[in-house]
């Protein structure tokens, strides 16, 4: 079994927690700051973080296209929050000049479940995701409104769906690198290996 390079992009956000998390389930992780750095890439993590600052941070380092072109390739994404915002085709309450990535045919919220000081944990049941729930932290996450056809609903959470995947692209609500549970990660890793295939 190969161990896949994975990164992480590292223009803002919670960047080590992920690097941990996808090390500690047997990828080899590195930070992405330069479109170059996605050259050899097996997949690609986008954390959390503020979604329209990654968005700026984007388009200033000249890396919007690429990591357009990166999920257009078909190459396994994962987004976690802010990265949840930055897959989704369509975005709700963004700033008129944010851009996304798009990859997954959905709708997000932004700030859905409120702001910072309403950020809460919480028990999710995650398909796919073996040994009962996962943890999720959500700090001022979105949620997704709506799916289209392509997309799969993996998780809700009081009624709002938290988790979802369409091919090769995964993206969750909440932060599953801050609880020491791996989990999802490794579930990402899966699908990473399983693309090389």
């Amino acid at each position: 079994m190969t161990t896949p390079t994975i990164g992480v992009l590292a223009l803002q956000g919670d960047v080590r927690e992920h690097l941990t998390a996808l090390a500690e389930s047997d990828a080899l992780a590195r930070p992405v700051r330069r479109a170059e750095e996605l050259e050899g890439l097996d997949g690609l993590v986008i954390p959390g973080g503020e979604s329209t600052t990654m968005s700026k941070l984007a388009v200033v380092f000249g890396m919007l296209e690429p990591l357009r072109a990166f999920v257009r390739a078909g190459k396994p994404v994962y987004g976690t929050c802010a990265g949840m915002i930055m897959v989704a085709d369509k975005l709700l309450d963004g700033r008129e000049d944010q851009e996304t990535l798009g990859g997954v045919d959905m709708i997000v919220r932004r700030n859905a479940f409120g702001r910072q000081n309403e950020s809460f944990e919480a028990a999710v049941d995650m398909a796919g995701i073996p040994g009962g729930p996962v943890d999720g932290v959500f700090i001022r996450a979105p949620w997704v409104e709506s799916v289209g056809a392509s997309a799969e609903v993996l998780a809700t959470y009081d009624g709002h769906t938290v988790a979802v995947r369409q091919g090769n692209v995964l993206a969750t609500s909440f932060h599953p690198e801050l609880t020491g549970d791996h989990r999802v990660h490794a579930f990402f890793v899966d699908m990473v290996r399983r693309a090389e295939r």
